[in-house]
């Protein structure tokens, strides 16, 4: 029962809403910001001695010979002398006058059902249902209010559930559908893989013990599958009802359709869905202007018979089958995948839905549901992701340029937005005189109260602004407007976060200013995302050591650690550590003709494909022209900053079957280090340069200082670990399958000490050292010779 759970927000949004879609003001970032700010000032405001805030509701209903649980939270009850009163805050920079019936229809709705829930708790005749409406723009609170009897507000609450009874009815055939060919389904594989069979029930016990389980199974694992597969098992069963499967990369998404196009080909019914960042999704013949969107006026009107459509002709929604449909209905393409994803079992979207404070899926997450399940794919990557999702910027120069680019335009409003960002301006050219008096960067504890005060106030008059649609002359000035609007708005909201584990770093640099609330540690916001599912697997190969990634991705105290072997014959790959260079900043120029003659054996003693990795741009181009010099007959290619898809599949498409031999000069931790699937011959052998530290700057020297204050461990988890994982996923791309053969050429120093040697994988053990070109060509021309049996699937 508890497991088909319904929002009251999710309920009446269903039922009532009609109409237009405006996603500027309705589902503005500033709206929740500012919503949230008031309802608090509201609530506070109260003396009743017994006033309740955050009241949470449910009832447990049954349609459609199915039962479920609605739930929400009411803003305030209080009980006085007339009796019981529920009260329901709204705010809007719109005089409740303009506001629309539809949206009057929907804010009374909720108001309603809780009177209604309340009525049934506490057995009461009647409530008073009180709706407060702020309109934002002028601080004007209006209060409505009704007295209802309980039998009108169950009436009212009948006549809703059963509009909702079809949408119920659409889900509830889906899940049974779902369940009987999840009950007959078998492993999509003729069977498992060594370590498969492990991870998939480590997996479901996750699930069954409502847990949050680390998982570092190396490359060939299958860990995808190993994930999806056990996890619909428990859906089958109830324990869960959704599942979300969240990555880092598009191209870790498309494996996952992958598994569940496998698993439909086997049988599975299931619903999925990807979703796609909005700036892509959106429709290039989609004008800016809201109110001239033929895919957002009406949305609301088109979206039952769209939804019915879609979910009852498609299983898996990816997001050429979204956009087929959204076409088809004339809708917002990213609005209605959001709309079709609370009818889906397996959701497949960017960590950010989860994890970022500004774009989580409020429909989602903005309660704990223990129907909900997370599988975190590629977690080590999760950790500079949730660090940078908690780190806001803002300069100078977004002002100075948006001032200067307004010009032309003019009107009372945008006198205001002028006013405002002058203020930003006088600000931070105070703050800058005040806190550099000596050097250009300064790192402090606090928060800049003054700056945020200003800002919040840039971000009222703007949202005000854009409440009313903008004439056509004024639409390219929104334009202008909104890119800097949602920055002030990050950081605003970053701001309400800020506590001992920021730091606020102010910079002018060649006259511009910049400040940055700067997140250093990320861990407790990722838990606190992840209690609001029944648990969590958080899977890699390389999360080692598990104790670090545990710490930073807010488990170390409430998880559990599990840690598949590889399942390839570690003798078909060569790991070899090249002691010879020193690739320390100071010593590249110095040993640089090292470097290149341990690069040129590795690729002369057996012919192939090869990808060599370099900590930095820079060092790629210094090897890379002297590589090219040393060695005129070879054919390479080189990855540059900035490649479009195309530059980068180009760059791919060199590592082919059967083509001329190339070496690839890549960049460690970057896009080809990880996430390619080079087999066979497409790859035979990579050589990583260095440890792979990360340069040395003044942030990640603050992570090294807060670590040393909160583990004594800061050079390991600011520069060593974030380093070493990169060589991980840069080794991880030479063997892929059980047929491949490869060499991992590890080239410095550091890697024999021990600070680096006993974070070697179980499958790296087996490494060799080489001390000259003479004993690593011996260490090479073994290797290949032993397996050349096998040189036909290098």
């Amino acid at each position: 029962m508890a497991n088909n759970r319904i929002g009251i927000r999710e309920f009446v949004e269903l039922t009532v809403r009609t109409g237009d879609l405006n996603p500027i003001t309705s589902n503005s970032n500033n709206t929740a910001i500012i919503g949230s700010q008031i309802h608090r000032k509201l609530q506070a405001a109260h003396r009743e001695s017994d006033y309740e805030r955050e009241v949470y509701l449910k009832t447990a209903v049954t349609v459609n010979d199915e039962d479920y649980q609605l739930e929400g939270r009411a803003d305030g009850v209080w009980t006085d002398d007339t009796g019981l009163t529920v009260e329901e805050i709204k705010t809007s920079a719109r005089p409740w006058e303009e506001a629309t019936q539809n949206t009057k229809d929907r804010y009374w709705a909720q108001a309603r059902i809780y009177g209604h829930l309340l009525c049934e708790q506490r057995h009461l005749d009647q409530a008073t249902i009180t709706l407060v409406y702020v309109q934002t723009s002028t601080d004007t609170v209006s209060r409505f209010s009704e007295v209802k009897s309980a039998a009108e507000l169950a009436d009212d609450f009948t006549d809703l559930l059963e509009e909702f009874r079809d949408w119920l009815k659409l889900r509830s055939d889906i899940i049974k559908r779902r369940n009987t060919s999840i009950d007959q389904l078998d492993f999509p594989f003729p069977q498992f893989r060594a370590g498969q069979h492990e991870l998939a029930a480590a997996v479901y016990k996750a699930i069954y013990s409502q847990a949050r389980l680390f998982v570092q199974a190396p490359t060939g694992t299958g860990k995808t599958i190993s994930a999806l597969f056990p996890t619909l098992k428990a859906m089958g069963t109830g324990l869960i009802q959704r599942a979300f499967y969240l990555t880092a990369k598009q191209s870790t998404r498309r494996v996952a359709e992958q598994a569940m196009a496998l698993m439909a080909q086997a049988g599975l019914t299931a619903k999925s869905i990807t979703l796609t960042a909005k700036d892509t999704i959106t429709f290039a013949d989609e004008p800016d202007d809201p109110s001239k969107n033929p895919y957002m006026l009406g949305y609301y009107d088109r979206l039952k018979p769209a939804l019915h459509d879609l979910l009852e002709h498609e299983d898996q929604l990816t997001r050429p089958v979204i956009e087929t449909y959204a076409r088809k209905h004339r809708l917002d393409p990213f609005e209605f995948s959001l709309d079709a994803s609370l009818f889906c079992d397996v959701i497949i979207c960017d960590y950010n839905y989860l994890f970022d404070p500004l774009v989580f899926l409020q429909r989602f997450f903005s309660e704990k549901d223990d129907s909900n399940f997370f599988l975190i794919d590629e977690a080590h990557n999760l950790v500079s992701r949730a660090r940078d999702m908690y780190t806001a910027a803002i300069t100078d120069q977004d002002f100075v340029q948006l001032k200067k680019a307004l010009t032309p335009y003019k009107g009372a409003p945008l006198t205001k937005v002028r006013r405002a960002m002058t203020r930003i301006l006088n600000t931070l050219d105070a703050t800058t005189s005040t806190l550099l008096t000596s050097q250009p960067t300064i790192f402090q504890d606090d928060p800049l109260d003054d700056l945020t005060a200003v800002l919040f106030r840039f971000t009222e008059v703007v949202h005000d602004w854009l409440s009313e649609p903008p004439t056509p002359a004024l639409q390219p000035a929104v334009d202008l407007v909104l890119p800097v609007f949602f920055l002030a708005n990050q950081y605003l909201r970053i701001g309400d976060l800020y506590d001992a584990t920021f730091k606020t770093e102010v910079t002018k640099e060649n006259g511009q200013i910049m400040v940055k609330e700067l997140c250093l540690d990320p861990s407790q916001f990722v838990d606190e995302a992840l209690k609001k599912g029944r648990g969590a697997v958080l899977f890699s190969a390389t999360l080692s050591p598990m104790a670090y990634f545990q710490k930073l991705l807010g488990g170390i105290d409430n998880s559990l650690a599990y840690t598949l072997p590889s399942p390839f014959d570690p003798a078909k790959q060569a790991v070899i550590v090249d002691a010879s260079v020193n690739t320390t900043y100071r010593r590249r120029t110095q040993d640089l003709p090292q470097l290149i003659a341990s690069l040129t054996t590795l690729v002369r003693t057996k012919s192939g494909n090869y990808l060599f990795f370099f900590p930095s741009y820079a060092y790629l181009k210094t090897a890379y022209e002297a590589f090219t010099a040393a060695n005129p007959d070879l054919r390479v290619c080189a990855q540059e900053n900035a490649m479009t898809e195309a530059d980068r599949q180009t760059f791919l498409d060199h590592f082919q079957t059967g083509s001329e031999p190339i070496i690839g000069f890549a960049v460690l931790g970057g896009i080809f280090a990880e996430g390619i699937d080079l087999k066979g011959n497409r790859l035979i052998g990579v050589a990583i340069i260095s440890v792979g530290l990360p340069g040395i700057n003044a942030e990640t020297d603050q992570l090294r200082a807060y670590f040393d204050r909160a583990n004594g461990q800061g050079f390991a988890y600011a520069y060593q670990l974030p380093g070493f994982n990169n060589v991980l996923q840069a080794g991880g791309r030479v063997i892929r399958g059980t047929k491949d053969v490869g060499v991992i050429l590890l080239i410095d120093e550091r890697f024999i000490t021990p600070r680096y040697a006993r974070l070697f994988p179980d499958h790296w053990t087996h490494a060799q050292v080489s001390y000259n070109p003479t004993q690593l060509a011996q260490l090479l021309t073994h290797f290949w010779e032993a397996h050349h049996e096998n040189t036909a699937h290098a």
